[in-house]
């Protein structure tokens, strides 16, 4: 097994579905092994699952967790994020690499929680992390280094594609690929009723319309071409093709996704605000 030096421990800070998947994709992807991972939850049904899914040890004590790793992933839902740090926060030090994948909570107010010099990057990850072809983006807090955001994407590397953006960008990257599956699956269920409308059975619809979009994705990112002569090159002069497309403009289907994410990053931004 091929592993990287550089996630030595990684100690995971709640273990919910997006931790889960993290966790998965390293192992699936051997990129560390078993003993390289721990977890804390409160639900010891959940504990138990992960030990006996993948071997790894856990606990119910996040301090326990802190104690042990060098890499902590804070992976708790982000109404609680103050509270696990005030409660684990002066054991984490120097030696410790922070990545929070708590939406919408800002880096000044982790590093607020922890010692001086302590480095934090936090990740914006999606759900399609659970199938290994998740979409992150990572930035760097004060502290952190180059060779920290190595390590951060190293770790989802695991589960999908990574970028690095400035802490100022992530609302955005929250309205397009936090928020972008559940526009796709809309497009995809919006896809199999046509189909379902046009005569075809319901469940020879879904698969078409789930596999064309996957489909249509993995060329674009194989290829590595501008969407727009994908398009083109499957639209025919008074063809079938360009007769939809036209039926989607007509419809005003662009602005309404470009809509979409203007309004998901609008809402990222009020999530993001310090509570009064």
């Amino acid at each position: 097994m091929t592993t990287n030096a550089h996630l030595e421990r990684i100690g995971l800070l709640g273990a919910g579905n997006m931790a889960g998947a993290l966790l998965s994709g390293l192992l699936g992807s051997k990129v560390v092994e078993p003993t390289q991972i721990r977890a804390s939850d409160p639900r010891k049904a959940r504990l138990d699952e992960l030990r006996q899914t993948h071997g790894i040890t856990t606990s119910d004590t996040n301090a326990e967790i802190v104690d042990w790793a060098n890499i902590l992933v804070l992976a708790v839902k982000p109404d609680v994020v103050a509270k696990v740090l005030d409660e684990c926060g002066a054991k984490i030090g120097a030696r410790h690499l922070v990545v929070s994948i708590a939406a919408g909570v800002p880096i000044r107010a982790i590093e607020s929680k922890l010692g001086p010099g302590v480095r934090v990057i936090r990740a914006m990850p999606n759900t399609p992390a659970i199938s290994r072809a998740g979409a992150t983006a990572v930035s760097a807090g004060t502290a952190a280094t180059h060779a920290d955001l190595d390590v951060a994407r190293a770790l989802f590397e695991a589960v999908g594609r990574v970028v690095t953006v400035d802490e100022t960008l992530l609302d955005a990257v929250t309205g397009l690929s936090g928020s972008g599956p559940a526009y796709v699956m809309l497009f995809i269920e919006a896809l199999a009723d046509g189909g379902v409308q046009a005569g075809l059975p319901r469940d020879v619809a879904l698969l078409l319309a789930t596999q064309t979009v996957y489909g249509s994705a993995k060329l674009l990112l194989e290829t590595g071409e501008h969407p727009a002569r994908l398009k083109d090159a499957v639209t025919s002069p008074g063809g079938t093709t360009i007769a939809g497309l036209r039926a989607l403009e007509d419809a005003g289907v662009r602005g309404a996704i470009m809509g979409a994410v203007e309004q998901a990053t609008e809402r990222a931004i009020e999530l993001g605000k310090p509570r009064k």
